[in-house]
């Protein structure tokens, strides 16, 4: 039994817990149930909830949730094409997004698989200071397929080598 100043109390019954907890005007609330005795404390219960409520949201504003984005290259794109698409890549990596890099065969294309893989190997070398490859280029039908992470230890270097890569 904790009373409302935080001091315990010690080992006692329900019925004399509960009447502290009246005589105090706030609730008794258990806060370890599974703790043997069990542990109650005497508090203000909609307080309580108001504060816990309030971390929470503290806690879940904390939270960056990452996103996948997207970059789609073809087959037969160019290399200025490519030079675009590994931008966009950058600026998602430097916001700490994933990027899902997908490369769409056409027709026939399918036959010459090995040299899209190579294309997408490529494609992550360029971005490779700023990306782990999650998932290596994997063929699922007409498409392949490549997830690149953002490395872990440069979140604070990001800045710096997107200014250098704008004056290059």
């Amino acid at each position: 039994m904790i009373d409302e100043n935080d001091e315990q109390k010690g080992i006692m019954g329900y019925s004399k817990a509960l009447e502290m907890a009246k005589n105090s005007e706030l609730d008794l609330v258990e806060v370890a149930p599974n703790a043997n005795p069990p542990v109650c404390k005497i508090l203000d219960y909609g307080k309580y909830l108001y504060h816990q409520d309030k971390v929470e949201r503290k806690h879940k504003k904390a939270q960056k949730k990452t996103e996948v984005k997207g970059v789609r290259i073809g087959f037969k794109t160019g290399e200025h094409d490519l030079e675009v698409r590994e931008r966009q890549a950058r600026k998602f990596l430097e916001e700490r997004n994933m990027v899902k890099v997908t490369l769409l065969f056409k027709g026939r294309e399918v036959v010459y698989a090995e040299m899209a893989k190579e294309k997408m190997n490529k494609f992550y070398e360029r971005l490779s200071d700023l990306s782990d490859m999650e998932q290596a280029p994997k063929r699922q039908g007409n498409t392949l397929l490549m997830i690149l992470t953002p490395k872990k230890n440069e979140a604070k270097d990001t800045q710096g080598t997107s200014e250098e890569s704008k004056d290059s």
